[in-house]
């Protein structure tokens, strides 16, 4: 079964750190309270019919991106795709997403933030559309258990009967349970296209 830490693997910290001209532990930070989040966001979008259609279409298109054999190489991500990506998945919300992730200590602050997820977006989309098989796949409720699959796993057990998102999130990126952060971005995700 798919998991953040088996997403969290395909991303190859060293270079985002690189890349961002921060440390290594600061790009760990950043990707920890980013891909929750980012998936949190894919996963309120396909709640509704629309939203559902957009997604699929988009994971066929990346289907096929390579982005993961062999590894990512994160020179070789499109962060244009991936930009239009982060703008989809928080619409309006976007900016209230970047400035609530930037704030996580350590995570090196909204600039960094604005930056990281145009990286690890098309890297997520590339590994959701790897474990739904591509085009064809099993549709909707595959996508839907897929990442709700992913988010359970980030509370740390199955069946939580939690608060949702916001303590899924909460508990990843070190907020309280249903509150602070957690609390602000689940109410946040979901902004974008439906």
């Amino acid at each position: 079964m798919a998991s953040l830490d088996e997403l969290f693997a395909q991303v190859p910290i060293d270079q985002i750190a690189q890349r961002l001209g921060v440390d290594n532990a600061t790009a760990q930070t950043a990707v920890r309270a980013a891909l929750p989040t980012l998936v949190g966001g894919l996963d309120a979008n396909a709640q509704n019919p629309s939203g559902a259609a957009s997604l699929q279409s988009a994971l066929d298109s990346h289907a096929a991106s390579g982005l993961l054999d062999g590894g990512v190489d994160v020179g070789s991500v499109d962060t244009t795709d991936g930009a239009k990506i982060v703008s989809n998945v928080f619409g309006a919300q976007k900016d209230q997403v970047i400035s609530t992730l930037g704030s996580v200590n350590g995570s090196g602050g909204n600039d960094l933030m604005a930056k990281l997820l145009p990286i690890l977006a098309p890297i997520v989309l590339s590994y959701l559309a790897k474990q739904i098989g591509g085009s064809g796949g099993s549709g909707q409720g595959g996508l839907g258990g897929l990442l709700g699959g992913l988010l359970q796993g980030a509370s740390g057990g199955t069946g939580n009967a939690g608060g949702g998102l916001g303590d899924i999130l909460g508990s990843v990126v070190g907020g309280g349970s249903g509150g602070g952060l957690g609390g602000l971005l689940g109410g946040l995700l979901g902004g974008g296209k439906r």
